[in-house]
């Protein structure tokens, strides 16, 4: 993801009025499954916990309110992380 693009979406957990990406902080990109297209972000993750990726509460997922999407990160591209379906 290039530097234009990151700065045009939005954030995960973040409010509808929230202005986006905000400076110094470090951001990775769910692909497929419920959270495509929104960034995630990772600002004081350890390298264990950004190597395991994240199950993150949706409820457009699945399962719908209080299920999770589980994204892992891409081994050609750590940055953008796979979805790896759904679960309750």
């Amino acid at each position: 993801m290039d530097d234009e693009a990151l700065l045009r979406g939005r954030v995960y957990g973040a409010d509808h009025d929230d202005p986006g990406p905000q400076p110094g902080h470090e951001y990775r990109e769910p692909v497929g499954g419920p959270l495509d297209g929104l960034l995630l972000d990772v600002t004081g993750w350890g390298t264990e916990q950004l190597a395991d990726g994240a199950a993150l509460s949706t409820e457009i997922g699945r399962y719908g309110a209080g299920g999770r999407a589980h994204y892992g990160p891409r081994p050609a591209d750590p940055r953008r992380w796979d979805w790896r379906g759904d679960t309750p």
